[in-house]
C-alpha cells in the first residue's frame, strides 16, 4: 500500500484514534472472544478458489459465527493428465457462545 503525502497522516490519524479510543487507565481493552478451530477439505471441479467457496458455505450451514479460514494444504486429483479436482483443506475460526 503506497501513500502519498496528507495521506500518512490520515492513515496514522485514524489508527492512532482507533488505538487511543480502546485504552482505559493506561490498559488496553481486548476482545474477549472464544474462538474454537475446525479442519475441512472443500473440492470443485472448476478451481481451488470455489473448492474453498464451497468448504465455507456448507461449514456455514451447520455452524454460526464463522470469522476466518486458513489455507492449510491444496492439492488435487489427475485424471488423463488432467486436473479432475482441485482440494483445499482449510482452517475455519469461530466464535463460540
Amino acid at each position: 500500500m503506497a501513500f502519498q503525502g496528507s495521506q500518512i497522516n490520515t492513515y496514522v490519524n485514524y489508527d492512532i484514534n482507533i488505538v487511543l479510543s480502546n485504552k482505559v487507565k493506561g490498559c488496553f481493552i481486548m476482545s474477549e472472544h472464544i474462538y474454537k478451530i475446525i479442519e475441512v477439505v472443500g473440492s470443485s471441479t472448476v478451481s481451488s478458489d470455489d473448492a474453498i467457496r464451497q468448504a465455507v458455505a456448507k461449514s456455514g450451514k451447520s455452524l454460526r459465527n464463522l470469522d476466518w479460514f486458513e489455507v492449510v494444504e491444496t492439492r488435487g486429483h489427475i485424471v488423463d493428465a488432467k486436473v479432475a479436482h482441485f482440494q483445499v483443506k482449510i482452517k475455519i475460526g469461530f466464535r463460540l457462545d
